[in-house]
């Protein structure tokens, strides 16, 4: 009798467990199909950040970087460092430029246009496109690029001769700059989720308000 009742309490935990596992999971299910971007915005940026360093993290075990030696993994961070500052300045930027913070600031007229403008500049100056160390080398906080105030002989000879009727194709200049470019835009749609979901809200709440006086009139 004893053994009889030692097996029916371990089933009933066995089915009380189950029935837990499957409740954690329909919720668990449930919190997924809420999780958007016009539900829940913040969340869904923050997981998806998750994701991209987990990700990010499997790819360099995967390649063998994290067995580099240490100085040679210092150097790989201090580039991945070098990337994420590029891509916060130049989202920062777009984020400022969409809010404005009330000044009617434009950072593409103050940043972005003056670096694809100095950029092509020195591009068809010395016939060469590859002009820049790294896809950060651009305008970043108070530092200059470092192709700025070099002399066109340290990128070596022209590739495009300007004299010789051969001038640097538009397409072959794009590529270089268009990172920055498509993370400043990034940001600038960024800035205008804050004022969208504000607006949704108030609209929501007049609805409802209109609703609910239209029922008391009624009643």
């Amino acid at each position: 009798m004893e053994r009889i009742q030692q097996e029916q309490n371990s089933s009933s935990l066995q089915d009380n467990k189950d029935m837990l596992i499957s409740r954690l999971r329909e919720e668990h299910r449930k919190e997924l199909e809420n999780l958007t971007l016009v539900t829940q915005p913040l969340k869904t940026l923050k997981y998806f950040g998750l994701s991209i360093a987990h990700f990010a993290l499997q790819l360099f075990a995967r390649s063998g970087k994290l067995l580099l030696p240490i100085s040679g993994l210092a150097a790989h961070v201090h580039e991945l460092l070098s990337y994420l500052q590029f891509g916060l300045w130049w989202l920062a930027l777009g984020v400022a430029s969409s809010i404005g913070l009330g000044s009617g600031l434009h950072t593409f007229v103050m940043y972005l246009g003056p670096h694809i403008a100095l950029f092509t500049l020195k591009v068809v100056q010395c016939g060469r496109i590859d002009i820049k160390e790294a896809p950060y080398d651009t305008i970043q906080f108070n530092s200059c690029p470092s192709w700025l105030e070099e002399n066109c002989s340290a990128f070596g000879p022209p590739l495009f001769s300007s004299w010789e009727g051969s001038r640097v194709p538009l397409t072959r200049i794009l590529p270089q700059i268009q990172l920055e470019a498509v993370l400043w835009g990034i940001g600038t749609a960024l800035g205008e989720l804050p004022p969208y979901f504000i607006s949704r809200t108030g609209t929501l709440n007049f609805k409802f308000y209109y609703s609910y006086s239209y029922l008391v009139a009624e009643v």
